[in-house]
């Protein structure tokens, strides 16, 4: 089948890559633009572009959507299909018309929970116990549009947004090519997406403070949905950590937020429902990603504060 693939982040790679390995021709892959990275500011790639060079694709990162310019490279590229994943801009009615088998997406929810820009963060942040792929036909508006397939998985305790999106990309890739197939065949389903839809939002840094009155699951669960970004902000006995792991601690009656350990096990700090959360891995402000243990070692905290 002739597609037209978008994407930008390393979640989209692995559709992109089983497309190729499928034996399908990739007329093309638009990507977001180029971005400054680090202090020197070099232009870098995106991991779709990267990936779609090494193979010979050819790439197009138009800045925008609806000025005429990716409506013209798309009917002149003339795909059979569309498929998006995770390409971060909306694409407007006249682009969705162009191919003759329309447009699907790889959505990193079970719809219709979780439309928007980050569901696998999202549904971490929740604390949902369940999330999956979506392979969907695109429609003018957000996440909105008839499901083909959907696969479900486990969210574990232990897990972050980073180690469930790599997860999720590998199941959604398995789906894609599966929904490509009954296209191809005209086998494929259409289910509307019904009722109980949720939204997301983009994440910002104002979700990273962490409110010490919570639960220790809310804030386990924040530390975790947060990552790799904006990470999750500690304010421990004066100090300042960007939190990157946690463990469960035990019961307490201290007041939330008062450090009731601090050594091989990380920092321990009582929250909100009675119980205490174990910092176990932290970056201090100016300082590298470390274990709390590590840190401890030239960073000793006193406790009871």
């Amino acid at each position: 089948m002739r597609i037209l693939f978008m994407g930008t982040p390393d979640f989209s790679v692995a559709s992109l890559r089983r497309l190729v390995e499928d034996g399908h021709t990739v007329c093309g892959v638009f990507t977001q633009p180029d971005k400054p990275k680090n202090r020197g500011h070099k232009l870098s790639f995106s991991p779709v572009k990267e990936y779609a060079l090494s193979q010979g694709l050819a790439v197009y990162q138009p800045q925008k959507m609806r000025d005429g310019t990716a409506l013209s490279i798309v009917r002149e590229l003339s795909p059979e299909l569309i498929v998006t994943a995770a390409y971060g801009k909306i694409l407007p009615e006249e682009i969705l018309q162009v191919p003759p088998l329309g447009a699907i997406n790889v959505h990193g929810s079970l719809l219709p929970k979780y439309r928007g820009a980050a569901p696998v963060n999202q549904a971490i942040l929740d604390g949902e116990e369940e999330t999956g792929i979506t392979i969907m036909y695109m429609d003018k508006e957000m996440d909105t549009g008839d499901m083909i397939l959907q696969r479900a998985t486990p969210i574990e305790d232990t897990e972050d947004a980073q180690s469930l999106m790599d997860r999720l990309a590998l199941i959604g890739a398995e789906a894609l090519s599966e929904a490509v197939s009954s296209l191809a065949a005209g086998t494929v389903s259409r289910t509307p997406q019904g009722e109980g839809a949720s939204y997301t939002e983009k994440l910002t840094r104002d979700r990273s403070p962490i409110d010490w009155s919570r639960s220790a699951r809310a804030i386990d669960c924040q530390v975790r949905g947060l990552i790799p970004w904006p990470c999750a902000l500690a304010e421990v006995a004066d100090r300042r950590f960007k939190v990157y792991r946690t463990a469960p601690g035990q019961e307490t009656g201290a007041v939330p937020g008062t450090v009731l350990s601090a050594g091989k096990r990380g920092i321990e700090v009582a929250c909100g429902d009675g119980r205490s959360l174990y910092l176990t891995e932290v970056q201090a402000e100016g300082g590298k990603r470390m274990s709390a243990a590590a840190y401890l070692l030239g960073h000793p905290i006193p406790t009871g504060k």
